[in-house]
């Protein structure tokens, strides 16, 4: 699999800590992650954003690691904040969990269904 970021530097608005686009070559499988919350495994959410963002990652990679893949393979990220002032904790945390590594990345701020979720993540990923 090849993987090209696409980050045009003329005509367009930077991109700073994620990427505009990533172009997929040659990839065998593909996985669509839901929508991922920052529960334990009891299904209870952690108390802070931290936290909670923490429990996300955690569970990205349980849920990867099941398809034989790691959060290397993840092509895409969509997050859903509960407050628009979780913005910065949630990008620290998503280059954290990637290494630096920039992806096309969308953050939503919406009411979550449960008001104990703070924020909920979806991923894409390609092998």
């Amino acid at each position: 699999m090849e993987i090209s970021v696409h980050n045009p530097s003329e005509g367009i608005y930077p991109a700073t800590d994620w990427a505009h686009a990533i172009e997929v070559r040659n990839a065998e499988r593909t996985v669509y992650v839901a929508g991922t919350m920052g529960l334990d495994p009891t299904g209870t959410p952690a108390p802070t954003l931290d936290e909670q963002l923490d429990l996300i990652w955690s569970n990205l990679r349980t849920i990867l690691a099941s398809a034989g893949m790691t959060v290397d393979n993840i092509v895409r990220v969509t997050s859903y904040l509960r407050d628009a002032s979780y913005a910065e904790a949630n990008m620290n945390a998503r280059l954290k969990a990637l290494g630096g590594r920039v992806v096309p990345t969308t953050a939503i701020v919406a009411e979550t269904l449960t008001p104990d979720w703070l924020v909920e993540i979806e991923v894409i990923a390609a092998a």
